[in-house]
């Protein structure tokens, strides 16, 4: 089954900016693919570059990782409620709390590509068992109205989203 992108109406506010970013028009293959082409990029990178901060109070490369994974595991735990018929709102989260509190910017690289791999699996296997009806459907987070099909664009896009700041202000 091809999860095709989201129709404007799927979803409001702060997130259609990830949305927008989604190149493909396949959802699985936007998994499979943004995430090779995000650790091909960072497999290359020195252990000094992983760890720089081009501010002070911004977060590492490996913090980013961290943030990635607790975003998506976040997004793809609101996929899972809407999907299965939950229509009870859910609130947001405090993201820098969350980096904060993850330990990813004293981790080994090698752990933090293991556990991404692990919860991009999962992402995509839950994906996988929603069908067009369970896609459709919308539920509230943080006070925002949205589809499944939406949350799963959204998880490839911050994705997308972190890799361009990635390029843009850490690689020197």
């Amino acid at each position: 089954m091809i999860i095709s992108p989201p129709k404007k109406t799927e979803s409001f506010g702060y997130f259609d900016r990830y949305i927008t970013k989604v190149p493909y028009k396949d959802l699985i293959k936007g998994f499979d693919e943004s995430y090779g082409d995000f650790f091909d990029f960072i497999d290359d990178l020195p252990e000094e570059t992983l760890n720089f901060r081009y501010q002070p109070d911004k977060w590492t490369i490996k913090e980013i990782i961290g943030h990635i994974i607790d975003c998506e595991r976040v997004f793809t735990y609101r996929a899972m409620r809407f999907g299965r018929g939950d229509k009870t709102p859910l609130p947001g989260f405090d993201e820098n709390e969350y980096a904060k509190n993850s330990n990813a910017g004293k981790r080994n690289i090698d752990e933090l590509v293991v556990e991404f791999a692990d919860v991009r699996d999962a992402t995509e296997s839950l994906f996988l068992s929603f069908d067009e009806e369970m896609l459709d459907r919308r539920g509230k987070a943080n006070d925002i109205e949205v589809s499944v099909r939406a949350l799963g664009f959204m998880i490839v896009g911050h994705q997308l989203h972190h890799l361009e700041i990635i390029k843009e202000r850490y690689i020197r």
